[in-house]
């Protein structure tokens, strides 16, 4: 049964993980997410994974995807240049603790981030990083708790392969932060994959299902966990800088009983028919998804 229909505004990848986004017109999903969301991530002399949340600066790291390769500037640096399919060293990494298959990327991509990055005291704890590729032979599942027992695979996201919000939401929030004097926010400070018009806000804490017809046959999304939020937003991806407010006004409102009160905004999603190692179909902007919410 279709109880509402929504539509795709606007499709993120995420290369490099806690690095900017890409906003596409059109993306390829995989079995494991978008394709090319995630691939690569930043990890610290001990192999640990490193994010905006340890060093906000990272968010100035701008990718773009070509035909053969990604090309990452920053400000003072000269571009970067990572072919798409490269592998060199087998390594193993750590993200959130869990041991991950990767391939490392060599001294000359250790040394960028490290020039980058260890402009500041933190970056320079963490000793000379590194950059590695995610090892699609590596099997990394989603949280059976929340995906019913689905085999959801992920490459280097927090813990699954989509994250879907809507413009509603954050027109919700940028209203909160208007009455407050305080300046409007856009979506990338959240992240998401897919954002849908169409809805009103926080609809997407609802939804069973997200379908629609491709090429290959019927896809569906299924919304699973809502997305609990660390303070990754406060920082603005236009200048790396941090401030709390964005993460009270959250607190006010969006304390959530699912997350053990938590603050959530958007959902983790995964596929749940139709993408698979052999099916991998396309979504565009501008596309039409029949929406199915709980009873």
């Amino acid at each position: 049964m279709i109880d509402a229909q929504a539509t795709v505004s606007q499709l993120w990848v995420y290369p490099v993980k806690s690095c900017a986004g890409i906003s596409l017109q059109e993306a390829t999903l995989t079995d494991m997410g978008l394709l090319h969301d995630r691939c690569w991530m930043v990890v610290n002399a001990q192999g640990e994974m490193v994010s905006q949340r340890d060093l906000p600066q990272m968010a100035l790291i701008q990718p773009t995807l070509r035909a053969s390769d990604v090309r990452l500037r920053a400000p003072g640096m000269l571009a970067l240049h990572l072919a798409l399919y490269e592998v060199q060293d087998a390594v193993q990494v750590q993200v959130w603790g869990q041991p991950v298959s990767a391939f490392d990327m060599g001294d000359v991509a250790s040394q960028w981030f490290s020039d980058f990055l260890g402009q500041t005291a933190q970056g320079q704890a963490m000793g000379r990083l590194r950059l590695v590729r995610f090892d699609p032979d590596h099997v990394r599942p989603s949280n059976p708790q929340w995906t019913a027992g689905v085999e959801a695979k992920n490459q280097f996201s927090d813990g699954f392969p989509y994250l879907v919000c809507s413009h509603a939401s954050l027109e919700g929030l940028n209203a909160r932060l208007a009455s407050s004097g305080h300046a409007a926010v856009d979506l990338r400070r959240f992240r998401p994959n897919i954002v849908l018009s169409g809805i009103p806000a926080h609809d997407e804490d609802h939804i069973l299902g997200l379908s629609w017809q491709a090429e290959e046959g019927r896809v569906v999304l299924k919304p699973v966990k809502p997305c609990s939020r660390c303070p990754m937003p406060n920082i603005d991806p236009d200048t790396g800088d941090v401030n709390p407010l964005l993460g009270d006004v959250l607190q006010s409102y969006r304390q959530d009983r699912r997350l053990e009160g938590a603050v959530s905004f958007g959902m983790n999603a995964i596929a749940s028919q139709g993408v698979s190692q052999d099916s991998e179909p396309l979504l565009r902007v501008g596309q039409v998804l029949d929406v199915q919410y709980h009873l």
